[in-house]
């Protein structure tokens, strides 16, 4: 928590439905929205304009330090500008999500983004969509959601979102990119992708997003939030 500001945590996996989940709890409680892997994705965008190694740790700390990033909600969630540029189109590539898990594992990125995350803090509450909302930025949050789902069930969910998008994709690919991320997502030593101690894990494998949707709600209500 920030002040009086409330913050309800969804952390998880990539694909198990965090960004769904964060958009329509924000809207249905009129609370500010915090896609922290939008943050991410970002970084990369710009480090490969800047082009800048996105191993280099030095420069892409320096890139997301400068970042002149601003969220829009609209009809589908939330858009992402980038110094005036509605850039969301770049961001939710597959290619954009690799990287954002490579500039993730930064230790320096990071810190040059924590606390202006922290900073979105602010009444009537916030809810943050990420992989370490409730473990680092908001170790104090009143609710703390844990969400996940098999890789095979995130990689079909994708594949169909994908092929909906009128790309080209392969479902054996994008399986193993699940796989390889979350071994990076949680073998990283800054921030590694795990539960909070006090979150309430919410396995969506078999669960539509309504009811995942219902689920939150309940919980946030029984935190009377």
């Amino acid at each position: 928590m920030t002040g009086d500001a409330p913050v309800i945590c969804i952390d998880g996996p990539s694909g198990a439905g965090k960004g769904t989940l964060s958009q329509r709890l924000a809207t249905g409680l009129g609370w500010h929205l915090l896609d922290s892997g939008a943050l991410y994705r970002v970084v990369g965008f710009a480090g490969r304009l800047a082009a800048v190694s996105l191993e280099d740790c030095d420069a892409v700390a320096g890139v997301a330090r400068s970042l002149d990033v601003d969220f829009r909600p609209n009809e589908e969630g939330v858009s992402v500008w980038l110094a005036g540029e509605d850039v969301t189109a770049h961001l939710r590539t597959e290619e954009g999500g690799r990287d954002a898990s490579t500039v993730a594992a930064l230790p320096s990125v990071r810190e040059a983004l924590l606390l202006r995350q922290q900073e979105l803090a602010r009444p009537p509450g916030l809810i943050a969509d990420g992989r370490d909302m409730g473990t680092v930025v908001f170790p104090r949050a009143p609710l703390k959601i844990f969400l996940t789902a098999s890789a095979e069930a995130r990689a079909e969910r994708r594949f169909h979102q994908l092929q909906g998008m009128g790309e080209s994709v392969s479902l054996a690919r994008l399986l193993t990119d699940i796989q390889q991320r979350d071994a990076r997502d949680q073998s990283r030593t800054v921030s590694p992708l795990a539960p909070a101690e006090d979150a309430i894990i919410i396995d969506s494998t078999a669960l539509t997003a309504d009811e995942v949707l219902q689920t939150a709600r309940d919980l946030a209500a029984a935190c009377d939030l």
